[in-house]
């Protein structure tokens, strides 16, 4: 396994490197003055294949013995280097290496181990993040290749200027290991090394904020001004500066006033503000009124002043003891210092400026909305300029006022599945008002609203109110005392959505209602069993998902079943449509849209386990339309039709009001603007259902999508949910805002997998094999024409022309892969003559399936290519003296029926060869315990359908799933693509082939450059590889 070092070069940014613990770790070379090649360091190329960059070479120093540099520490070997008795020294070593983008730092890969250098780049990385967020940045102009440039910097004060200087003590040797010149053995110095780093990520990181905004960048007139030329430079990708003389020089002047702001030195001690609360010595026996006490308590607020060391920052003197002489054996010119320190804190807080009026100032007194004022604005504004600031026990800024729901439903006997759970099921609820997690009572916050201050003590803590927004709170509880919510308001809180004057920061509930707001519902759910007439048992789960749909649809919530493939979707809806027909006719049929290749499995499905439901299939050129089509539908239970019918037959289908609407596979509703998706959301019904075991599959817009389906309006509009989900999710990965949508959906989302053992333990194990090939010589030539051919095409085209040729480039690669003549479409044989193969991949088939037939197992073969699969069956069937079945989408429903059904007898052929499209879905095919995926696609949820053909309920043996790939060829750079997908599955990954367009011809070189383990050996038929 390599490791992967990190460092910050001045010049050119961040670089990788890596070590491999499998090459040799010694030199020839004994030289210890000029660099050296590394020994075990890992090619650019195989690096990049990891973390994508431009190739580049860098001198590293590192501790060395003459043979050679030392193993870092998470270096592991399989055979132990010996030890050398040599005391180690520094020695220059050249190493390969990637530029890389400074996001590839926050996405690690689990194939390989970091050093410690990655994290700390990465913790320069996050604490620029932050300080973008936080508008903690300036302009500045810089001189770049002698060209002027506008940068942003970072303003690093207070808290900030902690966690830098902490870096700058973490920083690994390893990260300021770059060699400055020939002869150095120093290396970067940390301080200048972490300042340019945090001040490139930082540049990045405003830019990469202000590009979310369809405005920018700012535009730039054709005649523009040097401020106009400034706010391009500044919002834009590109720093250059088109500015030059006297407007450049007047930017200059304009910008020099903030060049000291954050680049403070410290001093040997800061000021400290400490606001306080000090009794006003009021004689209690003096029956007047206390004209200072500004709490209630007999005490007021001051702001006392005090120095603090930098040195040692536990030594605090009050001012009072500066002025006495205290401090000056510790601080060195402390009253100096002391009022030098007030006088930069007046330069934040003008405030203070009438205690600078006295000689000694020691303090400042505050009325109760100074106090309220300083709490809440001028103590972060101390802190971000790098005072000290030390507030009241008890006081948490961080407590909002809101309100919090309690309800509670009544406990239901069994399942429901007519009428509602609505106002009469909530058997409690209640509002609140709350500061934090702190509940209120009608009389506190009544007091709270007459006392009319900014600043109050509760419950011995001290809060700053809104007198307003209380009695706004007040005013809604009042209400709303007596006017319980629906549970689709109580939902609607949950998710932030309620129609209330003050945020809603929390809603707990009990009994059902509670269960379904934490995704356990299907759990706390009385299990629906089998009703009358359906005769399939239904497993403890399925059980459960029926009473989950029921559950809902008494709600009139959507659902998304989301249950992994094989589990049984299609069964537990049949089952609910049973039960719901169990009492008598429904008044309305239910409308089942589905994928042409499964009208078939729930026409069979429905007869076989729910042979009182009535089905009508909606599909073909003699299907009933429009008064003919309602008389049918008035007669039957089930309608099925297929996506494409539905949306022609759109318009007759819109005068019903179905029962329930179920779209089965519904990711292909993913796309919300295509005519599916909309004719999809027009249909009426009185209960949707989305089943799918993929409900997301590349990017957020198709949660979403299936999302507003259900339950139209549950995440907000498309531009809202963007800004609030998916560019935080897809492009930050940010965890809590991932939390907070899973919270919003999991009232609506049931998924169970099916490798759970709690779900269902008696399903055998899946064997996942990468069988590796290699390119016959005819390939390899054929491989590197189409690569300088179509590089040659994507130099000369840019636009949509350059996208349509990259794409082209990959298609044309990968049928090479597949075989020579899936890309001369010349008709050509599959072997030379002489038997001798054309293609690696096919040689490499043959041997796999030799023991599959041999044993009497069955296999799945999956492609992509209907040209390839036609060449291959013939050849499958010649070589193996067997049948092949071959399925594709022109078969019609009858045939494709017919094939199913002898491969699964146990009787048929062996072979089932398939078009990943066509028969990567709806399917039982578990006679087969073999799955070979020819070529590859890019989203690794299509091949988990294709494979789940095989690997489900039914399936009683081991599967063993092979995945094609030759090394050094497009095939390894999808297969790293899609694994990177799988482990990204819960979150978000850029989908299919678009990531290709946007990169640059030289790393497009890159990704289709033919690797020198890409070919087999010139006196070999194909390459073999070890699965």
């Amino acid at each position: 396994m390599f490791v992967v070092h990190a460092l910050h070069s001045p010049a050119r940014g961040v670089l990788l490197w890596a070590e491999d613990g499998e090459r040799t770790p010694r030199t020839d070379r004994r030289s210890l003055r000029t660099a050296r090649p590394h020994p075990f360091a890992v090619p650019s190329d195989e690096l990049g294949a990891i973390h994508p960059g431009k190739p580049a070479s860098v001198t590293v120093l590192l501790p060395s013995q003459p043979s050679g540099p030392q193993d870092s520490p998470g270096l592991v070997r399989s055979r132990p280097r010996t030890r050398s008795r040599a005391t180690p020294t520094l020695a220059p070593w050249t190493v390969p290496a990637v530029v890389v983008d400074p996001s590839e730092l926050t996405d690690p890969s689990d194939e390989v181990r970091y050093g410690a250098g990655f994290a700390h780049l990465a913790d320069l990385a996050r604490l620029a993040e932050e300080l973008a967020a936080r508008g903690r940045v300036l302009p500045v102009l810089l001189t770049e290749s002698g060209r002027p440039a506008a940068r942003w910097r970072p303003v690093v004060q207070g808290l900030d200027a902690v966690a830098r200087a902490d870096l700058v003590r973490r920083l690994p040797p390893v990260a300021r290991a770059e060699q400055r010149r020939p002869g150095d053995v120093a290396g970067q110095d940390p301080d200048a090394l972490v300042d340019a780093a945090l001040a490139r990520f930082t540049d990045a990181a405003v830019r990469e904020r202000l590009g979310r905004s369809a405005a920018m960048p700012l535009p730039l007139p054709a005649r523009a001004d040097a401020p106009a030329a400034l706010l391009h430079a500044l919002t834009g990708p590109s720093a250059d500066l088109p500015a030059t003389g006297a407007g450049l020089q007047a930017l200059r002047e304009a910008l020099s006033v903030w060049e000291d702001v954050g680049r403070e030195q410290p001093g040997a001690a800061t000021a400290l503000f400490r606001l306080a609360e000090v009794s006003t010595l009021h004689d209690p026996a003096d029956p007047g009124p206390d004209l200072d006490d500004q709490t209630g308590d007999g005490t007021r607020w001051e702001l006392h002043f005090a120095l603090r060391s930098t040195e040692d920052p536990s030594l605090v003197f009050d001012a009072a003891g500066v002025w006495a002489g205290e401090a000056d054996a510790l601080v060195a010119g402390a009253q100096d210092v002391l009022l030098a320190e007030l006088g930069r804190a007046a330069q934040v807080l003008p405030g203070l400026v009438p205690a600078l009026r006295r000689a000694r100032p020691t303090g400042l007194p505050l009325d109760v909305a100074g106090a309220h004022r300083f709490l809440t604005r001028d103590a972060p504004a101390l802190l971000a300029a790098g005072f000290g600031v030390a507030l009241p026990r008890g006081w948490d800024g961080r407590r909002p006022l809101g309100l919090r729901l309690s309800a509670s439903s009544a406990p239901a006997p069994g399942v429901i599945t007519r009428g509602g759970l609505g106002r009469d099921e909530l058997a409690e609820f209640r509002w609140s008002l709350a500061v934090g997690d702190e509940e209120l009572g009608e009389s506190e916050i009544a007091a709270l609203v007459a006392a009319k201050a900014p600043l109050v003590r509760l419950r011995g803590r001290w809060v700053a109110v809104d007198a307003e927004a209380l009695a706004q709170g007040l005013d809604f509880l009042r209400r709303h005392r007596d006017r319980p919510p629906t549970v689709g308001e109580v939902l609607a809180a949950a998710r932030g959505d309620a129609d209330a004057p003050l945020p809603v920061t929390d809603v707990s509930a009990r009994g059902h209602l509670g269960a379904l707001l934490e995704g356990t519902a299907d759990q706390a759910l009385t299990p629906v069993p089998s009703p009358p007439g359906f005769t399939a048992t239904l497993r403890p789960y399925q059980e459960r998902g029926v009473a989950w749909l029921a559950f809902l649809s008494s709600l009139g919530l959507g659902a998304c079943l989301a249950d992994d493939m094989g589990l049984g979707k299609t069964v537990q809806l049949l089952a609910l449509e049973a039960h719901d027909r169990a009492g008598g006719p429904t008044g309305a049929p239910t409308l089942i849209v589905c994928p042409m290749s499964m009208v078939g499995t729930w026409q069979r499905e429905a007869a076989t386990f729910a042979p009182g439901l009535r089905v009508h299939a909606h599909h073909g050129a003699a299907r009933p339309r429009g008064d003919a089509l309602h008389a049918r539908l008035g007669a039957v239970d089930l309608v099925v039709t297929t996506y494409a019918t539905a949306t022609r037959d759109a318009e007759d289908l819109r005068a019903w009001r179905f029962h329930r609407l179920v779209l089965d596979e519904a990711q292909m509703i993913k796309n919300a603007h295509a005519a599916a998706s909309r004719t999809m959301r027009s249909f009426d019904a009185g209960h949707r259902v989305a089943l799918t075991g993929t409900p997301m599959e590349n990017r957020l817009a198709e949660l979403w999508s299936v999302m507003d389906f259900l339950n139209p309006g549950v995440l907000g509009v498309p531009e809202v949910f963007r800004q609030r989900f998916a560019v935080p999710i897809e492009r930050h990965r940010d965890a809590g805002t991932a939390r907070t949508l899973r919270r919003i959906t999991r009232p609506y989302l049931l998924r169970r997998v099916k490798t759970d053992p709690t779900v269902i333990d008696d399903l055998p194990e899946k064997i996942e094999i990468v069988a590796d090939h290699r390119l016959t010589q005819e390939q390899a030539s054929l491989y590197r024409t189409v690569v300088d051919d179509m590089m040659e095409k994507i130099e000369d085209s840019d636009g949509i022309e350059r996208r349509g040729n990259v794409l082209a480039a990959m298609t044309k690669l990968k049928q090479v892969c597949n075989h020579p003549a899936q890309l001369l479409h010349d008709g050509s044989p599959i072997h030379r003559a002489g038997g001798r193969h054309r293609s690696g991949k096919v040689a490499r088939l043959e041997e796999i399936l030799e023991p599959v037939l041999a044993a009497g197992d069955r296999a799945l073969l999956f492609t992509q290519y209907t040209e390839f699969a036609a060449m291959l069956r013939p050849h499958l069937s010649a070589r193996f003296d067997t049948e092949v079945l071959y399925l594709h989408g022109g078969i019609p429903k009858k045939r494709r029926d017919e094939m199913v059904a002898r491969f699964q007898s146990g009787e048929g052929p062996q072979l089932f060869l398939l078009s990943l499209r066509a028969g990567g879905t709806g399917l039982t095919l578990t006679a087969a315990n073999h799955v070979i995926h020819l070529d590859r696609w890019w989203n690794p949820a299509v091949e988990d359908q294709a494979t789940d053909r095989a690997f489900r309920i039914g399936q009683r043996r081991a599967v063993q799933v092979r995945r094609f790939v030759c090394p050094g060829t497009v095939e390894e750079r999808i297969e790293e693509l899609v694994t990177s997908k799988r482990s990204l599955s819960d979150m978000v990954v850029t989908g299919g082939e678009d990531w290709l367009t946007s990169l640059s011809t030289a790393e497009l070189r890159e990704v289709f450059a033919l690797g020198s383990d890409a070919v087999a050996d010139p006196d070999e038929d194909t390459g073999d590889g070890d699965e």
